[in-house]
């Protein structure tokens, strides 16, 4: 019997798993997928937002200024990546530096920090590249960016090295409450547990109607992005937003914590879920879009566009509290800001099934760190010699475009989650993340995986279930007589 089973592995539930991995409880993360934050929390923007856009008095605004306020904390704990960047909402006219001021204020009640409004000229001392068509900026220097997948791996390696199950490849089909606990029917057998946590993301609906708790729904929202190669950093190292207008943000420009830009996103709702597609007409507007803000935008250094979907819901606010149903959590309907509010949602989250009657006892062997990758893309060449004589394996580059090692993917395949996928590898190292996308490093990282985990290249995956890259080996085909070559 488990004393908490949280349903879904983005970054709000792998949040929670590892704040209650502080505790002398049994809890297990159930995913639907081969690896974490493979849906919403890979198409991220990754922004750590100031705090000053959700509205106070919402959850969203509660939460935002708080959880900004632990990633530099939680950054010197984990090493997933979080540069504090600050960020602008840039304005072009009269009204919508007015917006600004409302901004500026609704932030100061939210608790936000490092707000002010410096001029144009300001603006462009900073960021040379801006357009010369602003007026005035927001300035919050609290702001940031990081890598919402990196981040959620971190967690997740963190809760499980602190004894926190991890079950990929369970999807929950029905939830059933038995006396004082719950059981979780799923493709994989039951699983019992006295509390649940829902943070099933986009499925957070379905999953609470199971125990008759339809009182929302989830609406999916996408936003279609595009990636800029590395060599066009120099367009700004601040995020940066637009104004408010006609009831849209418009469409920010903004720095990777690896240094690349990503410009988006637009924001439509969608019927289909699982709908990640992107269009050519979309990509061009946002493109038009960012270009108003940030001068020089080049169109030929594109290397990646991608879409994600938020979990929005129709009460247009977080869901956070126990149900009607004793012992039954959702935390729902997380969209933006909810990157920025995980830490704070899940701590949260702990604090409530204290209020619950939950008995959390304090775990003296709890280990809030996580070891850094070593990445020969960042050492020195004395510190990479060192490395290599240590380890070998760091010297042979699998990835060349992001300058990937063999050392960097073993070293992810041992950290406590299963690796299965082309893609698991690569939101832990970012093989495959270059110009080539993957092209030619992709065979190598199969070979890598299959070596170290002792499944064979037919039953890895690129991404998810039925993704595989092959299907039999040539040999056997052609002994076939080629029939299926």
């Amino acid at each position: 019997m488990l004393d908490v089973c949280i349903i879904g592995g983005g970054v709000i539930g792998t949040a929670i798993s590892r704040e209650l991995s502080r505790y002398q409880l049994q809890v297990r993360l159930v995913e639907k997928n081969e690896d974490v934050g493979t849906e919403t929390t890979k198409a991220n923007s990754g922004i750590v937002h100031g705090g000053y856009d959700a509205k106070h008095g919402s959850l969203k605004g509660f939460f935002s200024a708080k959880g900004n306020a632990m990633y530099p904390q939680l950054e010197e704990e984990l090493h997933f990546g979080f540069r504090q960047t600050g960020s602008f909402v840039v304005a072009f006219n009269e009204t919508q530096e007015q917006e600004l001021h409302h901004l500026l204020e609704n932030g100061i009640k939210n608790g936000a920090r490092g707000l002010t409004i410096i001029s144009g000229d300001q603006v462009r001392e900073m960021e040379p590249h801006l357009s010369k068509n602003i007026t005035k900026a927001l300035l919050c220097t609290t702001a940031g960016v990081t890598s919402p997948y990196e981040l959620a791996v971190a967690l997740a390696e963190n809760a499980a090295k602190n004894g926190v199950e991890f079950t990929f490849h369970t999807e929950v089909r029905g939830i059933e409450k038995v006396e004082d606990h719950f059981v979780l029917h799923t493709n994989q057998g039951p699983i019992e547990a006295k509390v649940v946590i829902n943070a099933a993301g986009l499925y957070a609906d379905r999953i609470s109607a199971m125990i008759g708790q339809d009182d929302f729904k989830i609406n999916p929202k996408q936003g279609q992005y595009v990636l800029l190669d590395k060599d066009q950093s120099f367009l700004t190292d601040t995020v940066v937003f637009q104004a408010p207008e006609n009831g849209t943000k418009g469409v920010l420009v903004a720095p990777t914590v690896h240094h690349n830009i990503l410009v988006g996103p637009n924001s439509d709702y969608i019927d289909e879920k699982s709908d990640v597609s992107t269009t050519q007409d979309v990509i061009s507007k946002i493109l038009k879009a960012g270009s108003k803000s940030v001068d020089a935008i080049n169109t030929r250094k594109v290397i990646r566009s991608f879409a994600g979907n938020r979990a929005s819901s129709d009460r247009h606010d977080f869901i956070i509290g126990e149900t009607a149903v004793k012992g039954f959590v959702n935390v729902a309907g997380i969209e933006s800001p909810g990157l920025t509010s995980a830490p704070a949602i899940a701590v949260h989250v702990a604090d409530l099934l204290k209020e619950m009657g939950a008995e959390l006892t304090a775990d003296p062997n709890f280990d809030p760190t996580r070891k850094p990758y070593q990445r020969i893309a960042e050492l020195s060449g004395e510190e990479l010699q060192n490395l290599i004589a240590e380890e070998p394996a760091y010297g042979r580059v699998i990835c060349r475009c992001e300058s990937i090692s063999e050392g960097e993917i073993v070293d992810a395949i041992h950290r406590g989650l299963p690796i299965t996928s082309v893609d698991a590898v690569k939101r832990r190292t970012r093989a495959g993340m270059g110009r080539c996308q993957g092209g030619f490093c992709a065979p190598r990282v199969m070979e890598i995986i299959s070596r170290e985990t002792g499944l064979s290249m037919e039953e890895i995956v690129k991404q998810g279930e039925g993704s595989y890259l092959l299907t039999k080996r040539s040999k056997d085909a052609l002994e076939r007589g080629g029939k299926d070559a």
